[in-house]
């Protein structure tokens, strides 16, 4: 238990709060029944979650090299728990939105030491292999949240999506003072918390996470869009500039002078963006027009968790320290070629027609979790640990919420030129159908017109899927081509050693 032992406890974690970014979206129609609440409140319980941990997770990254990672992974496992019991035990739809908020800080304190404590705590093949198994146990969260958001509701209630939380952080917690030791914090006395950084971080990641949630809804051109973009862009370049003028920055941005971070930041981004970004969209489509149940939909999607969990450990095995060129180019390839290959629907296809694609996109994953995170922890000295898990962290959170809000106004557009000319009012027919409200449509005509419509229906949710899956395809694949060019030269040189001072230099000048 010596090697395996830290290696479950961080695992635990890991595969907990990943799976909490979204398993709550299978059960917000028994959220909203339980509770009662409006459309924006249902949206904050799963996007408040997701603003909480990407304002956070630099901050806990800088925090954690200054005061120990597992302290700061103990830390967000207690938070994660007590704020899952307050979830599960919410009497309104306000206290569970807060509830969820605080879940996200511990999220964060979990999810920005996981990377750092597992490059401190393994070296070698079995590097490779702990990335392997904490990469397959990040694809498996992903495509498993329908299956364990569906049972959970189905079987028993909403509040045990969150009660579930409690004996697996509990696990997590004890085997973590059991097998993880004490790290050592920075000793530097002149170190701080950059507490600039943090708020313009907060303030940038945090705005622009909400303007992307409000795009979905409100769509790009809303004040409520823009007002919020612009304060993110604002914060995040003043973000910048007092980072480079920082002398113990909350992100170093040298670091991405860094060929292979800089690849690493990239493949993480692009691949969760494209990949996860049109998942939600499929899984509408397999429950909407497909009408399989929650339960189902993740039966269907389990090829590519499989996949991905498999080539995660082999890949670990086989490829202990990653090369930026083949690693993340092979993974952004198949990724792309497989998420592409889901574009081909139409309106009689069932679900059979996914499966190939979803595994493919799997194996691609997989190797892109396992890659990208040796690429970001590997190329980023000892003591920036914290920090690159950190940025790693962020990068994913911020692609996977950009690829969803982009992907669901396109997808919402895209319905809307398939129906131009079938229906009366495109567009808002495009965004009921685009939201999962088939059956909705279809109850609001005769009976007799149900056929015609249905086929219509189908259709067009066929085009805007397919036109999300060559989208994401095509994105992926330029992505694989500029990781290519970045890391076409070598490593950077090593770094000039410092110049000795006066002392020491009159010193040798005498001893000689």
């Amino acid at each position: 238990m010596r090697i395996w032992g830290p290696l479950a406890a961080i695992c635990l974690g890991t595969f907990i709060l990943l799976v909490d970014v979204t398993i709550v979206l299978v059960a917000l129609p028994a959220i909203s029944d339980s509770l009662g609440s409006s459309l924006s409140q249902l949206q904050w319980v799963a996007d408040g979650y997701a603003l909480a941990v990407a304002a956070a997770l630099l901050a806990a990254g800088m925090l954690a090299d200054l005061h120990g990672r597992r302290r700061m992974y103990a830390g967000g496992l207690i938070v994660f728990a007590l704020a899952s019991i307050a979830c599960a035990l919410s009497p309104s739809m306000g206290v569970l939105i807060a509830a969820r908020v605080v879940q996200g800080l511990g999220a964060a304190a979990m999810f920005t030491t996981t990377l750092s404590l597992i490059s401190t705590l393994y070296s070698g093949r079995r590097l490779g292999l702990a990335f392997g198994a904490w990469a397959a146990v990040a694809a498996s969260a992903s495509a498993l949240k329908p299956i364990l958001g569906g049972l959970l509701t189905q079987a028993l209630d909403w509040r045990w999506i969150f009660y579930a939380n409690v004996p697996v952080t509990a696990l997590a917690l004890a085997m973590t003072f059991r097998y993880i030791p004490r790290s050592t914090p920075t000793r530097d006395a002149s170190r701080r918390l950059d507490i600039p950084g943090l708020l313009l971080f907060a303030l940038g990641a945090g705005g622009f996470v909400y303007a992307l949630t409000e795009a979905h809804a409100q769509g790009w051109t809303s004040p409520r869009t823009l007002a919020p973009l612009g304060s993110a862009a604002a914060a995040l370049v003043l973000f910048v500039r007092t980072q480079r003028r920082s002398t113990h920055p909350l992100l170093d941005l040298s670091l991405f002078r860094r060929p292979a971070f800089t690849a690493a930041m990239l493949t993480i981004a692009v691949g969760e963006g494209a990949v996860y970004g049109i998942l939600p969209y499929t899984s509408l489509w397999l429950q909407s027009v497909q009408h399989l149940s929650p339960t189902g939909t993740g039966l269907v999607v389990l090829p590519h968790a499989a996949a991905a969990a498999l080539v995660a450990v082999v890949s670990g095995r086989l490829i202990p320290k990653p090369s930026p060129r083949l690693g993340s180019c092979l993974g952004l390839g198949f990724a792309g070629l497989g998420v592409g290959a889901l574009g081909f629907l139409g309106p009689d296809s069932g679900w059979p027609a996914l499966v190939g694609g979803l595994a493919l996109s799997g194996v691609g994953m997989g190797l892109i979790f396992q890659v990208a995170a040796s690429l970001a922890l590997g190329s980023a000295p000892g003591e920036r640990a914290g920090m690159a898990s950190g940025a790693y962290s962020t990068f994913e959170q911020l692609g996977y919420a950009f690829g969803v809000a982009a992907f669901g106004t396109l997808a919402a557009s895209a319905m809307a030129d398939a129906l131009h000319g079938e229906v009366a009012d495109p567009g808002s027919t495009a965004q009921t159908l685009s939201g999962g409200g088939a059956d909705t449509l279809l109850a609001t005509v005769p009976s007799s017109h149900r056929p015609v419509l249905e086929h219509t229906l189908r259709a067009a949710f066929a085009t805007g899927h397919n036109t999300l899956a060559l989208t994401a395809a095509a994105a992926t694949l330029a992505c694989a081509a500029l990781v290519l060019w970045l890391t076409r030269t070598g490593p950077p040189p090593p770094p000039t050693p410092p110049a000795p001072d006066p002392d020491t230099r009159s010193a040798t000048a005498a001893a000689e």
